[in-house]
């Protein structure tokens, strides 16, 4: 797809407070019986143990496999779910505590744009209305003004103010997504969480959200947490990017940065998955196959979570769980969560973790990479 490059990320002073800090996040969700007298209900380790800081006018990428739990983060970092246990500050508040009440002139600078264009829009009211229900619900604009506000955010995202009285059925995919983001829009917010804005769309169609999506960053100063499983889109949105595995954050660096100095053998597999833009050098490209599927999140691995799967597994990757550090000399803007990372220029689809049957192990026995 053809999409403009965003602008940079205006020069932010090393002592200013980042728009949003997430320290220790952890959300769990009891399954089975409901019955109050289970104590030891199994629960599903959605989030579990998230740190990260978001700084203003920066757009963060979230990537991971499906059911990693990006999009409980990004439902807990808009208070739309409640934290089991962590920090949520926005602003320099902690948000994570509040009631609803004190949450409501928080939600005026905190908004989301969700992955279904289709299933977020009321099908039973017309597309003014849904722009307009923000200025309503906070008591903004009068009733007379709404209009007006509702067709100059229309004509802002691509859209004919004209068609104010249509129903999102009338709407391409698209144009809904836009609706969306109008939605969103209304009340000025700081930041927007966009949680798979355009893994539902046509290609075609994805350049131009994302390129909406930049003009409006620079427009209003806008902070985004763009949430996707597509490393291609998140490459072009991000200024950095955090990768996450089975609820935890297992490499956090600068986009370049990530792409060009991968440690994370997770994230290795991730970026080997992309098409090669050029069919010529795609059979000579590393291939990594990951063994197994994710653990369930219910009884989730001990020690580090990805070693069940990984080529470079030792046995003390299941004894203990490592830190997300900076490694290898890297910087303190590039931490990693692993105690073997990968070495500039390792190939990794040559190394045989310690798990595997001993018939596919070197001999010794030892794992590492030839």
């Amino acid at each position: 797809m053809t999409t403009t490059s965003p602008a940079p990320a205006a020069p932010r002073a090393a002592q200013e407070e980042p728009l949003l800090r997430l320290t220790d996040v952890r959300k769990y969700f009891p399954v089975g019986s409901s019955r109050l007298w289970e104590r030891d209900r199994a629960v599903v380790h959605a989030v579990d143990g998230v740190s990260l800081t978001v700084a203003r006018g920066e757009t963060l990428g979230l990537v991971g496999e499906t059911g990693c739990g990006k999009s409980t983060l990004a439902r807990c970092i808009a208070r739309l779910y409640d934290l089991t246990s962590g920090e949520v500050w926005f602003d320099g508040q902690d948000i994570s505590r509040l009631s609803r009440r004190r949450m409501r002139p928080v939600r005026r600078d905190v908004q989301m744009i969700f992955q279904d264009p289709y299933g977020s829009l009321n099908p039973h009211r017309r597309v003014g209305s849904i722009i307009g229900d923000p200025f309503a619900i906070h008591g903004i604009e009068s009733r007379r003004s709404r209009r007006q506000a509702a067709q100059e955010l229309m004509e802002r995202v691509g859209l004919n103010p004209e068609h104010y009285n249509r129903f999102p059925a009338e709407f391409s995919g698209g144009q809904r997504q836009r609706i969306g983001l109008a939605r969103a829009l209304a009340l000025r917010p700081k930041l927007i969480v966009c949680d798979e804005p355009v893994s539902a769309l046509d290609v075609s169609i994805q350049a131009q959200i994302i390129n909406l999506l930049a003009d409006l960053q620079q427009e209003f100063g806008l902070t985004y947490v763009f949430i996707s499983h597509d490393l291609s889109v998140v490459r072009h949105v991000s200024d950095r990017i955090a990768v996450m595995y089975l609820g935890k954050i297992v490499e956090l660096a600068p986009t370049d940065e990530l792409f060009e100095l991968t440690r994370h053998p997770y994230t290795r597999s991730l970026l080997s998955a992309l098409p090669a833009p050029d069919p010529d050098t795609a059979d000579s490209r590393e291939r990594i196959v990951l063994a197994g599927d994710v653990p369930n999140p219910t009884r989730p691995p001990s020690g580090c979570r990805f070693h069940p799967r990984c080529p470079k597994a030792h046995l003390d990757c299941a004894a203990s769980e490592p830190p997300l550090l900076p490694v290898l000399g890297d910087g303190a803007e590039h931490p990693t969560a692993c105690f073997y990372p990968l070495e500039p220029g390792e190939d990794l689809s040559l190394a045989v973790s310690e798990f595997a049957p001993a018939a596919e192990r070197p001999r010794g026995g030892t794992g590492d990479t030839p």
